[in-house]
């Protein structure tokens, strides 16, 4: 399995009149990516600022391959609901982790 960074931005459906939990379908996007961090998909994110002023996130996201990755997020109630989308996906060699299994090691 690869390893990419993954960066969200607002998508058409953003409300800027809200904060990032009021946004529509906030539970139904949370629970989503509860459950792609139990399966081992997402190995860790959260909103980034420092950037535009449309990036939401930066997410650590394990697949194999960016068409995966991009099939596994095309299910997300944020995706569907056009709050979000992915902004961009770069490949990502992990040299430093402190997780005792990590990915060359499997």
């Amino acid at each position: 399995m690869a390893v990419f960074a993954v960066t969200t931005e607002k998508g058409p459906n953003w409300d800027d009149s809200r904060q990032i939990r009021e946004q529509q379908a906030w539970v139904e996007h949370a629970a989503f990516a509860d459950e792609l961090v139990e399966r081992g998909i997402i190995i860790l994110g959260g909103p980034i600022g420092g950037g535009s002023d449309d990036d939401i996130a930066l997410l650590a996201v394990e697949a194999r391959d960016e068409p995966e990755l991009r099939s596994i997020f095309s299910d997300d109630p944020w995706t569907v609901g056009g709050v979000f989308r992915i902004k961009e996906v770069r490949p990502w060699t992990l040299w430093l982790d402190s997780r005792r299994d990590t990915p060359e090691q499997r």
